[in-house]
């Protein structure tokens, strides 16, 4: 029995212990951070998200996202996530004080998404109408006009020298990885000696798609990801799109498929509520924003080394 009361001290001082370094002192440490500004207090980050965007982060909860997908850059001494440009900067708590919760992860068999809404498109811009073949047809299909059904002036016929398309599309589903559009750097003149791990698993254009990264992009993805990444391992999520049929006009909203994920005729694939909260949660990820108190790669780069030797031939002090 006299054992008994340095026991039960021992067992609540352990955990008491644990609770006030794992809960109490990172709370007072960083449990009240305020966004960062400027002076004139016009630059905020970060900045509360919309209604729309907190149901996205929902619907990425409820479909098990977080269990492949990481939301946290490592800084360069802790991993290669700044090399493979999943961020300029590693990830600090500033960056989550308007989340609840944050998914910060704890696998990764995908990439690291905590800044992919920095890769959309500046603009976002409709899809581009279908090409045209003549000069004189341009005009019509700028002015929204129909476009002739067949063509002025058809295209040449292939060089011997330039590759098949159907050689191309057939080495492309062998490899896994889409055909660059035409004139696109490859991913090898685009860094020359670089990993294969570095860079997005799309370094190119896939042809047929909207722009990389775009909210349409994003719809593709989720509704046949093997369009995207023949190799992939990332389920469907056909179940928050729905088919209907066309009544007057193509939806804007239909997703631009192809091959066999294209619907019958007469019929379009559109995101459903659901969808299009998830696309715009994922599209306002994005912790680029400089930090006072977070170096950046490029200010790291940029900045003189500390051992550059003063005139004179002395280091500075």
């Amino acid at each position: 029995m006299k054992g008994l009361a340095p026991l039960f001290l021992g067992i609540f001082g352990t955990f008491a212990f644990s609770w006030v370094g794992l809960t109490v002192i990172p709370n007072w440490q960083i449990g009240h951070l305020n966004p960062q500004s400027d002076e004139e207090g016009t630059d905020v980050y970060p900045m509360p998200q919309s209604g729309m965007v907190q149901q996205g982060a929902r619907v990425y909860a409820a479909n098990g996202c977080i269990y492949c997908h990481s939301e946290q850059v490592r800084a360069d001494y802790a991993g290669a996530d700044i090399e493979r440009k999943w961020g300029d900067r590693r990830s600090a708590p500033r960056d989550y004080i308007f989340e609840r919760p944050v998914f910060l992860g704890k696998m990764r068999m995908g990439q690291d998404i905590a800044n992919i809404g920095a890769r959309a498109p500046k603009e976002e811009e409709s899809p581009s109408p279908a090409p045209v073949s003549s000069p004189a047809a341009a005009p019509a299909a700028a002015s929204g006009a129909a476009a002739p059904k067949a063509p002025v002036n058809p295209a040449p016929a292939a060089s011997s020298s330039s590759p098949a398309p159907k050689a191309t599309a057939v080495a492309a589903k062998s490899t896994g990885i889409a055909s660059p559009s035409p004139g696109a750097p490859t991913a090898a003149a685009a860094s020359p000696g670089a990993p294969p791990s570095a860079g997005p698993p799309w370094p190119e254009q896939t042809l047929g798609l909207p722009p990389m990264y775009s909210a349409a992009w994003h719809h593709v993805h989720l509704y046949s990801p093997r369009s995207i990444n023949f190799d992939s391992n990332m389920p469907s999520y056909r179940f928050l799109y729905q088919s209907r049929r066309i009544s007057d006009a193509r939806s804007s909203d239909a997703l631009p498929l192809t091959g066999s994920d294209a619907p019958p005729e007469g019929w379009e694939i559109v995101p459903t509520y659901d969808a299009k909260c998830l696309v715009a949660y994922m599209m306002a990820l994005n912790q680029s924003h400089p930090l006072k108190d977070v170096k950046s790669v490029g200010a790291q780069a940029g900045a003189p080394p500390a051992t550059s030797p003063a005139p004179g031939g002395k280091p500075p002090k």
